[in-house]
């Protein structure tokens, strides 16, 4: 369902725009925003929030198993906004219409829905290590770039949402898993929601954490 949500958004988004300009989707974001804020301010109730101990100091950020993981992840994020965020403006620079674009987007969003749960089930038997994934990712990513720059027209902004949506895809549930074996087992039960008793349990923590999140388009 998140998936449909991140991949359709950026279709929808454009076929507003080419319907009626900027006004019409502006117009449909606040009309939604007002009904998930009267949905919400209806359904969800008032919890006071609860006091947490600190759970990262600085011996810990500095430790390789939590620095790798988090610059994979940066990474990723950076390629899904930068492809998010440019492959529209590339295709306008090339003459295609909002439509067009945003379709581009929608190809990158669902590659990176695809490619999550593929790269964390490979993860899981062993077919799929952490650092041959996070190399192929990020020259995935790399080659997203280079075709955009390289390649004219819609092949260069097609070539750039699939490689660009697949790198990210197969870094993300990579990152997080390395992030979640390197975790203390209390933690870890806390963050995937399990009481403690229950975070030694087997979890294959691949196939558990590659969730689509890539980010929301314009």
């Amino acid at each position: 369902m998140e998936g449909c949500r991140y991949t359709l958004a950026p279709l929808v988004g454009s076929a507003l725009v080419t319907l009626g300009g900027f006004t019409l989707l502006l117009s449909a974001l606040c009309g939604l925003a007002y009904c998930v804020a009267m949905w919400a301010v209806w359904v969800v109730p008032r919890v006071a929030p609860l006091p947490r101990p600190r759970s990262l100091s600085w011996h810990v950020v500095v430790r390789p198993e939590f620095l790798s993981p988090t610059v994979v992840l940066a990474a990723s994020t950076a390629a899904l906004s930068a492809g998010v965020g440019f492959l529209p403006v590339l295709g306008a620079a090339s003459g295609m219409n909002a439509f067009v674009t945003g379709a581009g987007v929608s190809i990158l969003s669902a590659c990176a829905v695809l490619a999550q749960p593929w790269a964390g089930r490979a993860l899981d038997s062993k077919r799929l290590s952490y650092r041959a994934g996070s190399a192929a990712g990020l020259l995935l990513c790399a080659a997203g770039f280079i075709a955009a720059a390289t390649i004219p027209g819609l092949a260069g902004l097609l070539a750039c949402a699939i490689a660009i949506g697949s790198g990210a895809g197969v870094l993300t549930p990579l990152g997080f898993a390395l992030l979640a074996a390197s975790a203390p087992a209390e933690r870890l039960g806390e963050t995937l929601g399990r009481p403690k008793s229950a975070a030694n349990s087997v979890m294959p923590v691949g196939r558990c954490l590659s969730l689509p999140s890539p980010p929301q388009a314009p």
